[in-house]
């Protein structure tokens, strides 16, 4: 009897890229794959270990799966099992643990899939297991997230991500053209560019991130990219400009700014100041004002006095930026920044989480505002909700319109009516005419 398979992924859009690619290598070997909720044979859950609240979840993933059958196999992979795999293999019910580069061959690892006793741990030295394995997701939804990279060399103060994921690491320019070919036939229209540090590609063979947009945009078959998370000081003039006048890549920007105090993003060990994060965004604005700019910030760093704080909320007030993602400081081990002393209070990281995120809405508001009466391509996913459909406009605002099974998949050209209640901004399509659909 053929044995089944289910999947839950916690963390980034890469970890999304790599649980797609080791699901269809489970698949081509003969397991069925299943809903989480179906009760599978074997449960694998891709771990994300940036905070404590990750962690946790991972937990709770594994206590879920046994409800749906009590005597699933549990595998554990992803940056938490390599930081942490005796932690894990305490977790009542995980039979498996394995690190960052022996979860591509889960296959050879999973035995007869039954029940042990105890957890089997296999985790490799991560710069003993240095090679790149690119991927990408398919079939979870309309856009597919496209490994190009992995790793880093930065060793911010604050972040586990080297310790999990190794050094900085990509394959050649003409080897990540075939995989978006080999994406471009699953028939999605949008990808989007993952890694960890995907300003970085190619560094290590003389290759560059601008060469790799560049022919990349010229593949047929992919209507739209999207950049994820670019550090600053890589997101170069080239890049930018490049972006304002390219086919497909969209105007949407994601920027790790961390913090609008210079004196943090020195203990922080980032590699810019405040002046270079402004200039990138007053670029990215000059060229394309019509563009999403996302911003990622901590609070409660180490050392971070009132004074710091509100010189990044300033800071962050007067960008003209769309959007925030926040995160209070999470200690982690073996990170620089766990031995430094002046530890902010829970109370007060949360107190200014909820001022940057009141600051975020305004901002995300403020910026659809501006789009109001705009026609915009919109890409519709499978979503739908109380009789709505959702997508995204190329400058990523998230609109709803009545569901219609047409629009899935679709790139229509839809005119921004108004903000709802939702948060989202209902839509018109340009004329109702099917033939404005790019398929």
């Amino acid at each position: 009897m053929q044995k089944s398979v289910a999947f839950y992924t916690l963390g980034c859009k890469l970890n999304f890229a790599e649980t797609s690619t080791i699901g269809r290598q489970m698949t081509e070997h003969g397991l069925i794959k299943k809903e989480f909720t179906q009760g599978a044979d074997i449960y694998l859950i891709n771990t994300c270990s940036v905070t404590d609240n990750a962690d946790k979840k991972c937990r709770k993933v594994v206590k879920e799966a046994l409800k749906y059958n009590k005597s699933a196999f549990i595998v554990v992979v992803g940056c938490y099992a390599q930081l942490k795999p005796k932690e894990i293999a305490g977790i009542e019910g995980v039979d498996l643990v394995l690190g960052a580069a022996e979860k591509f061959n889960l296959i050879q690892h999973l035995g007869q899939a039954a029940k042990l006793p105890s957890a089997k741990i296999f985790n490799q030295n991560i710069k003993e297991t240095n090679i790149f394995v690119p991927g990408f997701s398919v079939g979870d939804r309309t856009r597919s997230f496209m490994k190009i990279q992995d790793g880093c060399d930065y060793f911010c103060s604050f972040c586990t991500i080297p310790l999990a994921r190794g050094e900085s690491r990509s394959a050649l320019i003409a080897d990540t053209t075939a995989l978006a070919r080999r994406v471009a036939e699953t028939g999605v229209k949008e990808v989007v560019l993952t890694g960890v540090n995907i300003g970085d590609f190619g560094s290590q063979r003389g290759e560059t991130f601008i060469d790799l947009i560049r022919d990349l945009d010229e593949i047929e078959g992919i209507e739209r990219y999207r950049i994820s998370s670019i550090e600053p000081n890589l997101l170069s003039d080239e890049v930018i400009e490049f972006v304002s006048k390219s086919r497909k890549f969209v105007p949407h920007f994601h920027i790790p700014l961390q913090s609008g105090s210079d004196k943090i993003l020195k203990l922080m060990r980032r590699r810019y100041n405040r002046e270079l994060y402004a200039n990138r965004v007053a670029r990215i604005k000059y060229l394309m004002p019509n563009a999403a700019i996302g911003v990622d910030v901590i609070v409660g760093f180490p050392q971070e006095e009132e004074e710091d704080f509100l010189e990044t909320y300033d800071f962050i007030r007067e960008l003209n930026i769309s959007y925030l993602h926040v995160f209070p400081y999470s200690e982690r081990a073996n990170t620089t920044a766990r031995k430094m002393t002046g530890k902010v209070h829970e109370t007060v990281k949360n107190q200014r989480s909820k001022m940057l995120r009141i600051l975020s809405e305004k901002k995300r508001r403020s910026f659809y505002e501006e789009n109001m009466g705009e026609a915009l391509t919109v890409l519709f996913e499978g979503e739908q909700s109380h009789g709505s459909i959702f997508g995204f406009t190329e400058n990523y605002i998230k609109v709803e319109m009545p569901y219609d099974p047409l629009l899935v998949n679709e790139l229509v050209k839809v005119q921004l009516e108004s903000i709802n209640e939702n948060g989202c901004v209902n839509g018109l399509e340009v004329e109702g005419d099917l033939a404005l659909r790019v398929s």
